[in-house]
This record gives C-alpha cells, structure tokens and sequence, in this order.
C-alpha cells in the first residue's frame, strides 16, 4: 500500500509546495509631483463646507498620475473638533503608456478631525472612512463594472515652529496609513503609508501652504508588488468664513 502511495506523493507534493510558495517582493521607485488646493469656508459659527483640488504627476509634470476632485460639508461644534461627509471624483491616468483610457473612480466619505497644541507645538489628527467604486479598464476600454472597497484612513501631523519670528516657516511631520476591506480585496488589505516632511508658511491669516517631500509606499492588488513613489508636494490651505464677513 505504501509504495502505492509513494508516486502519489511526489506528483501532489510539488503542486502544494508551488500553491504555497509566495512571489518574492517587487518594489517600483518613481518620482511624482502631487500639488493641491484645499480651502475650508464656513457660513454660520458652526457649519461649513469643505473643497479641494489635487493634481498629481510623474516626474516633473511629465505625465499624469491622476485628478482629483473631493467637497463635503462640515459641522464645527468648537475649535478642536470637526466632522465632515461629502462625495469625490478621481480621473486616474493609465498606467500602460499605450493606453488612453481614464479610470472613473466615484467615492463618499465620512471624516472626524481633532485639533491639539502642546505647548507650541500644533497636532492634527483625522480619521476618514472611504466607499470607493474603481471603474475597471481592460484593453484601454471602459467594461462598465466597478471593484468597490472601503478604505479607512488615519493621519496624524505636527506643525513644530523651529523660529521666534512666527512668520518664519514651521517644520511639518505627517504620516498617514491607509488600510482597505472589500470582497474585491484579497491580497492588499494594507493600501498605502504617506510619510512627510516639509514646512508649513503663511501667506496672510487666511492662506497658507506646506512644501516638502511625500513618501508614498503602497501595494498592489497581486499583494507582492509595491510603488515606492517618492513625491515633491506642495499644498495650498484656505480658510475664510462668510459668518464673519456679514457680521
């Protein structure tokens, strides 16, 4: 019965063994330049609405990453606290350079934001949940299907003065991970981590940008390969209330 068994053995032992086996990691380095207009307008002491606008390319604006549009509305109850749901658009750029066919991305997301300080020290952290609807690409032509994910996000920044004079820039520290669930998601449940740092100057009591360097670190869908995009980012802050303006 054994020696039976024995061709048996070797012809199922290699088919588990190989079923088993994990593809060796593959990490992609590119360089990207992601910039953006985020602005924050309130129209009563507690409620305002919230917009923004990204653009991100590769290399030095050589080709497009993606476009971005996200807006919502926000309940302010004091100056630490924020809470936020809205809708978003993506217009992600093939990634085959053959290719000329835009993925559709439609999302909704909910977000609760605390603001802290330290001493002198300012923290920020956000929490921000995400159902993602991916239009699917095949061949460079739209299949009318979606892969749909939801996405819970968790950053965390400190703004650090490093000047006496407070119109001198501050130093920036950020970092943000991103995590995924989804019956379409089967073998990158971790999405992405964002790390920055940069500095962060005023403009005027309204307007204000950070300008530094992004490391974007995120796994594909086959779960062994990754992008490691090292970023230039420069984003631009508004806020601006109308409650004030008619009072």
């Amino acid at each position: 019965m054994k020696t039976k068994l024995l061709p048996l053995i070797f012809i199922i032992f290699p088919i588990l063994f190989s079923a088993q086996t994990v593809k060796k990691k593959e990490i992609n380095q590119q360089f990207q330049t992601w910039v953006s207009l985020n602005s924050t307008t309130k129209f009563t002491e507690h409620w305002g609405v919230v917009a923004d606008i990204h653009l991100r390319t590769n290399d030095f604006f050589q080709d497009n990453n993606f476009f971005f549009l996200r807006g919502g509305i926000s309940y302010i109850p004091n100056s630490k606290f924020s809470f936020t749901a809205g809708y978003a658009h993506m217009w992600l750029a093939p990634k085959i350079t053959e290719w000329n066919t835009f993925s559709d991305e439609n999302r909704i997301y909910q977000q609760i934001q605390m603001s802290t300080k330290y001493g002198n020290i300012a923290m920020l952290q956000r929490i921000r949940n995400e159902q993602r609807w991916q239009e699917i690409i095949v061949d460079d032509h739209e299949t009318g299907k979606n892969k749909f994910s939801n996405r819970v996000r968790y950053l965390i920044s400190t703004t650090i003065p490093v000047f006496k004079n407070k119109k001198a820039p501050s130093l920036v520290i950020s970092d943000e991970l991103l995590i995924q669930f989804g019956q379409d998601i089967l073998y990158n449940t971790f999405d992405q981590n964002r790390f920055f740092v940069g500095i962060k100057q005023s403009i005027n009591s309204n307007l204000s940008f950070d300008f530094g360097y992004m490391n974007v670190y995120q796994q594909k869908s086959n779960g062994y390969q990754y992008d490691m995009n090292h970023t230039l980012r420069l984003f631009f802050y508004m806020n601006s209330s109308l409650a004030s303006a008619k009072k």
